[in-house]
């Protein structure tokens, strides 16, 4: 009889430990594996991406054009980068200027966007700003740069319209005025650059437009610049 309850009293001890893991497992002194104490909410511990935190790219006043000159009817683009303002779009005034927030007229023709944008920073962080960013850009050109003026012997003499599609040279005004008058001196033609500040400071350019035009050397044509007065003399002797 006993021995009969004894393998009986086994039968079911055995029946509970393989029902119940945690038994199991500590009576077979196995570890718990990683995954069954790992944290449930996996997400809160994935680091960031880099690039979600990365800075934004820094904006330089040392990109803007520094080539093209503004001129009258150009429209610019203006904003400053501190005011976080959608940009404001500027139209240069028949007398050169732009009309810029806490300074009024600001003069703006002959400059480049780099050149004017840095003058701009200057008087605004007097009195306005700590290191302000100014951002200038050029959204359209004028349809005219400028009038240039011939006198003396051409066929057409007045002004002529600076486009502002293409290089206006020497040669070309002087062809679209029909060409030089008869006893022109053509190998001394001078053109006076007239100074925005001081008229003492004009500049006299003489130019040899026989070479440009009977000899091909159009490395020698002057490039006009708005108010250029070109003259074109009589010869000494007539023959």
């Amino acid at each position: 009889m006993w021995p009969i309850i004894l393998f009986l009293t086994a039968c079911l001890s055995s029946e509970l430990i393989a029902a119940d893991p945690e038994v199991s497992a500590s009576s077979n002194n196995v570890p718990p594996t990683a995954s069954s104490t790992a944290p449930t909410n996996v997400s809160a511990s994935v680091t960031p991406s880099s690039s979600t935190n990365a800075p934004a790219t820094a904006i330089s006043m040392d990109t803007l054009d520094d080539a093209h000159k503004i001129a009258v009817g150009d429209r610019i683009s203006f904003r400053i980068v501190q005011d976080r303002d959608e940009p404001k779009s500027l139209l240069v005034t028949d007398s050169g200027e732009i009309e810029i927030p806490y300074l009024g007229r600001f003069p703006a023709r002959d400059k480049t966007c780099k050149q004017l944008a840095y003058e701009l920073k200057f008087e605004l962080d007097k009195d306005y700003y700590h290191n302000s960013t100014v951002i200038l850009g050029l959204d359209a050109l004028s349809k005219s740069r400028g009038k240039v003026y011939l006198v003396g012997k051409v066929r057409m003499p007045g002004p002529q319209e600076i486009p502002s599609d293409e290089v206006f040279t020497l040669s070309k005004a002087i062809m679209r005025a029909g060409g030089v008058a008869d006893f022109a001196d053509d190998k001394r033609v001078k053109v006076t650059r007239r100074s925005s500040s001081n008229p003492a400071d004009n500049k006299i350019i003489t130019v040899n437009l026989n070479e440009i035009i009977e000899k091909g050397k159009t490395e020698n044509d002057l490039r006009l610049e708005p108010d250029d007065l070109i003259f074109v003399p009589s010869r000494l002797f007539n023959f």
